[in-house]
């Protein structure tokens, strides 16, 4: 078969097929790697058919498409160099609307784990982006591990997903643990919030797996590098293991501890007024990962199975300089105490003690000092610094006001203030010039309410003189006659029987009466 036994052998000519019409071809390379099976994947390699594969399909990675053979299978459907779709061999020119950077996903996607792994090493070795290859890496690794997409949610830009009609491929038969443990040290250093989210649901396959602690350990140091670019979905990590709580907050923990460990100056506890607000990242880093710490112990809190010393230690992972305000912190231990109601007056205080009173805001502080979940002396904190910002922002105020009445001089700026310390004093200012204009609409309320309160004693008064003059009238003999309908005649002196044009019956006895009456009176008169 050799050139030894004749020229033009059966060796020679296979190797010359192979050079003009199998590396040339991104279908051919394509299907020549997919027919390498396991079996035969040592011949192969023997050979050099894999490395030669491999470095080919490196090079059209870099190429442009339309210069390297044609036609093409893309996307399913042939293409002409120009980039327009073929039926037949016949030019519809109809133009693919896709990112050209990523039209090799899905071919390389059939590919078994340790074909792919060698490609994408021989593509870093050619210098593909390493966007391009993260990118690979997660179209894969969709395919492959059910679920991800939807934990990680992974959109391959171009459209919906290729399927390669031109030539018979079916899906690698891949062990979704190997797949895992090779993925892992294929991933290119690379930080963004899509990258981080692929990584966190790498994450939880692996605790579904149950994959070796290596896997996890080196998949929560690279998603701790980039805490800050997580969301709080993202973390909110079920709890696949035998434990009571809802989420597992272990994991979390270990992440924030890799986060600070990841940065010197992340992890020396300063104060923040070491740090220049604008001139310094990392402190910006440490702020979004204490926000997003926040807002997961608010979620979590709600667990029942929850201990309070896991708040604790989710809360104190992060340096005391991280918060600017403390107002996460309280809703989180709000929640955790409305849904703990059986925790003692021990137990608050020590969750409490992690919260500097000094540090919440307006809004927190007056629901602070009306919590009634709060224990007493834990109220009788927040009382007592709510009194001392409330003097300091009166005595800020003055400041100001005497400063705008005074000739400005020119103002140097507290080097030793933080931002978050000037926010905070502004804020209480403001409510105190809030709280004097209050008062002086109270003080005008108050004497407009007295004003009016002497114009109802006034009418009260005049009510009363009313009602007297009213009483007098109505016990008058000539105001009863008048209200019941009858007419009163002028009185005479002269005359003591009333006589009337027409007599009746009635009036002549009653006429009759007084006669008798005056009879019966001499009677008795002449006795006596």
């Amino acid at each position: 078969m050799t050139d030894n036994y004749g020229e033009d052998n059966l060796l020679s000519k296979s190797e010359n097929y192979f050079h003009k019409h199998i590396l040339r071809h991104w279908k051919d390379c394509i299907l020549t790697l997919q027919s390498c099976k396991p079996v035969i994947i040592t011949r192969a390699d023997k050979l050099q058919i894999i490395n030669k594969c491999t470095n080919a399909l490196s090079v059209m990675i870099c190429t442009d498409p339309s210069l390297f053979g044609w036609p093409m299978m893309m996307y399913g459907s042939l293409q002409s160099p120009g980039g327009t779709i073929l039926w037949n061999g016949i030019n519809t020119g109809a133009k693919i609307q896709s990112n050209e950077s990523d039209w090799w996903f899905e071919d390389i996607s059939y590919l078994c784990v340790d074909l792919f792994e060698r490609l994408v090493l021989t593509m870093e070795a050619k210098g593909v982006r390493k966007e391009n290859i993260a990118r690979a890496i997660m179209y894969y690794c969709k395919k492959y591990l059910p679920g991800l997409d939807r934990w990680q949610g992974v959109v391959v830009q171009g459209g919906a997903s290729r399927a390669v009609a031109s030539f018979s491929m079916t899906p690698a038969n891949v062990d979704q643990s190997a797949l895992l443990k090779r993925v892992v040290k294929l991933l290119p250093e690379k930080k963004s919030k899509s990258f981080c989210r692929f990584l966190l649901g790498l994450l939880r396959v692996a605790l579904i797996l149950g994959v070796n602690d290596t896997c996890q350990d080196y998949l929560e140091r690279r998603i701790g590098a980039q805490l800050e670019l997580a969301s709080l979905d993202s973390l909110l990590i079920p709890s696949y293991s035998d434990s009571d709580t809802l989420y597992n907050s272990d994991c979390v923990e270990r992440m924030i501890g890799h986060f600070v460990s990841s940065e010197p100056s992340v992890g020396s506890v300063l104060s923040p007024s070491s740090y220049d607000l604008g001139a310094s990242p990392s402190f910006e880093r440490l702020k979004r990962v204490a926000k997003l710490v926040d807002n997961y112990l608010a979620e979590v809190a709600s667990d029942v199975n929850l201990k309070p010393g896991k708040i604790r230690s989710l809360a104190e992972a992060l340096p005391e300089s991280s918060r600017s305000l403390h107002d996460g912190l309280y809703r989180s231990l709000d929640i955790y105490f409305k849904e703990h109601s059986w925790l003692s007056d021990k137990d608050r205080e020590q969750l409490c003690s992690i919260i500097d009173f000094r540090k919440l805001s307006i809004d927190a502080c007056a629901h602070a000092s009306q919590n009634e979940r709060l224990p007493l002396r834990v109220l009788l904190q927040v009382l007592f610094f709510e009194q001392i910002q409330l003097k300091t922002a009166l005595a800020s105020c003055l400041n100001v006001f005497d400063a705008e009445n005074a000739p400005a001089p020119p103002h140097s700026a507290n080097p030793h203030e933080t931002g978050g310390e000037i926010v905070q004093r502004d804020r209480w200012v403001t409510v105190v010039r809030e709280n004097q204009g209050l008062k002086i609409d109270m003080e005008n309320m108050r004497s407009r309410v007295g004003e009016l309160e002497q114009e109802f004693v006034q009418i009260k008064e005049e009510m009363k003189k009313v009602s007297k003059s009213h009483s007098y009238i109505s016990s008058s003999p000539r105001f009863i006659v008048k209200g019941l309908g009858c007419k009163l005649l002028p009185r005479s002196s002269n005359v003591d029987i009333l006589e009337s044009s027409s007599p009746t019956p009635r009036a002549s006895v009653e006429r009759s009466r007084p006669s008798t009456c005056h009879h019966r009176h001499g009677k008795s008169f002449s006795l006596v």
